[in-house]
This record gives C-alpha cells, structure tokens and sequence, in this order.
C-alpha cells in the first residue's frame, strides 16, 4: 500500500492534484478541505490510500494520517465505499464525523448526500465504539481554478465525490445564482452545503 507521498505540487483541479513523486506525477483524489492546504510549485506531503479495483487504481490522499484512518473506518460500514467516505469528509469536517458517531447524531451524517437514515444509523452502530477524536481540518477552501468554465468544474469536482450529476448540476446552478461572482471555490462550497442539506 502507499502510504504517503511527498514532493512537489505540479497541479491542483477540484477534486484531485498531481504530486510528483521520483520524477512521477501521482494523481491524488482528495476532499476540498485538503486540497485547499496545497499550493501549486510547493513541496507537500499527503497520507494515502490505494484503492484497487478491477478496473482502475485511485489513490486517495488526506492531510494527515488520522483523516486517512477515518476513510478507511467509513469503508468498513455495508453501503459505503471510497468515494462515499471521500463525500462524507467533504460535507463533514472528521470531527463532525466523530461527534455524530458518538452521539448517535444520524441527522448530521444524513447530511451526506447518499447516506440516508439506515445508512447512517448503521454508521452508528458499527463506528460507535471504532472511533477516536480527530484533528479538525481547514475550513476555508482557496483552491485556485483549472481549465473550463466555474460551473462545469465544481460539477465535475462533485461528481468525482460520489454525487450523481443532475443533483450536482442543480447546486452548482442555485448556488450561482446566489453567487454570481463567485470563484469555483466559493461555488464548490456553497454547492456542497445545498447537497447536504438534501436527504
């Protein structure tokens, strides 16, 4: 397994960055938050996780190694796979996570767009006792924006976290609305919001 990498920040998109690595430019699929404590042509080093399947290798990146151990802890519950677990740190900060864990709090886990009242009160009876305090990450998002236009990368960002396109396409269009100017960070989050609130 890859359990970390480190070096330089050759890109950063929405819902990954490219490090480089001996000369190699990993892909690193990672949540909002933790793409936002990356800049582009500085050195940085992320916890990771392969994920193999059939027909494709993602490696998951994460701040550090406590959040890392958090996504693996989602995994482990029926009904939630990587990029489920990668959507649940994104609408939730881990200590968000815990807390409901803890408290048996299934509507803030429902927050989730794909987890619903089973789902999460399954969350809950599986992690309850499996969960330990977790660092809080960043809350703002500074993530510089790629190629093409601000809607169509926070659509593309939020179909790379798990969430279908026509509930993402619609977000992304409320939340410009409300936010005309806003860059694509400031949509991705506002988008993120009006999906958790769904379900």
């Amino acid at each position: 397994m890859i359990s970390s990498v480190r070096g330089e920040v050759l890109e950063i998109a929405l819902d990954h960055a490219v490090v480089e690595v001996g000369g190699v430019g990993l892909a690193v699929v990672a949540a909002p938050n933790t793409l936002a404590g990356l800049r582009r042509g500085e050195q940085a080093r992320l916890s990771t996780t392969l994920v193999v399947r059939e027909d494709s290798l993602t490696l998951f990146g994460f701040a550090d190694a406590e959040q890392r151990e958090l996504f693996g802890l989602l995994q482990s519950v029926a009904g939630i796979g990587p990029r489920l677990a990668l959507a649940t740190l994104a609408v939730l900060s881990p200590d968000d996570v815990t807390r409901a864990l803890l408290d048996g709090d299934t509507k803030v886990l429902t927050r989730v767009p794909g987890i619903g009242p089973k789902v999460a009160q399954r969350m809950v009876l599986e992690l309850k006792d499996k969960v330990v305090a977790v660092p809080a990450t960043a809350s703002a998002l500074t993530l510089p924006a790629a190629g093409g236009t601000r809607r169509d990368e926070v659509v593309e960002a939020l179909v790379g976290l798990g969430f279908t396109p026509r509930p993402a396409e619609e977000a992304v269009a409320a939340a410009a609305v409300e936010n005309a100017d806003a860059d694509a960070a400031t949509l991705l989050r506002s988008a993120l919001t009006r999906l958790g609130r769904r379900g």
